[in-house]
């Protein structure tokens, strides 16, 4: 479980890891790319023609570099009814009040992802939930994402999106007193979807986020 300290006011964070956590990494997994790249361009000057080399440092270092920094730059967060996600390609934002549909999708394997997945018109957005190893271990949305976004869901007027807001908050309730992984109804989903053995990613049935809602 874990806690954030964005003030219950203004925008929540809803990534699964607060990006102020891995920003130093990434920083250094940015400045180690680009000095891999510079390094080998040079070794490489003193064998082949520069532009070569050059083209070989910017293959090698410029991937891995560009990936860090846009990793850095991703951001999801809820305010009121409206999810703002930023990504290098710039920012989006979806109304949950006007969605016109609303699932819960799991992505089942070793590691298997559980995911809110809101439509409004062509819009599409994802909002991971939760994350979990085979031995039961993972890690959470934080408390006051998973009840900001019940209440964002709660504004929609679609029947699914009433009823997920509902299993969120039973997942709140679950996480406030430190359950155990079975208790958890994102565990469970993602346990449902693993006995079932689909190889793809599961959108969950209006009966099965009811029972998970209980």
């Amino acid at each position: 479980m874990t806690d954030e300290s964005t003030p219950e006011s203004g925008p929540v964070g809803l990534d699964l890891i607060a990006p102020e956590l891995l920003a130093p990494a990434l920083r250094k997994l940015t400045l180690a790319a680009i000095g891999i790249g510079v390094g080998l361009g040079l070794l490489l000057a003193l064998f082949v023609h520069w532009p070569v080399a050059v083209a070989t440092g910017l293959v090698l270092g410029a991937p891995t570099a560009l990936y860090a920094m846009a990793v850095q730059r991703r951001r999801i967060t809820v305010s009121g009814t409206v999810i703002h996600a930023r990504t290098w390609r710039g920012e989006r934002h979806l109304d949950l009040a006007t969605a016109t549909a609303v699932e819960i999708v799991v992505h089942p394997g070793r590691i298997s992802r559980i995911l809110l997945r809101a439509t409004a018109g062509p819009d599409t957005q994802s909002v991971p939930l939760a994350i979990y190893s085979d031995s039961g271990s993972g890690r959470e949305l934080h408390i006051l994402g998973l009840r900001k976004l019940a209440d964002a869901l709660a504004g929609c007027p679609l029947a699914a999106a009433l009823a997920i807001s509902g299993m969120l908050v039973q997942q709140l309730r679950a996480e406030a007193r430190d359950a155990i992984a079975e208790e958890r109804p994102l565990y469970r989903a993602v346990q449902l979807v693993r006995a079932r053995d689909a190889a793809g990613p599961i959108v969950l049935a209006d009966s099965d986020i009811a029972d998970l809602a209980r």
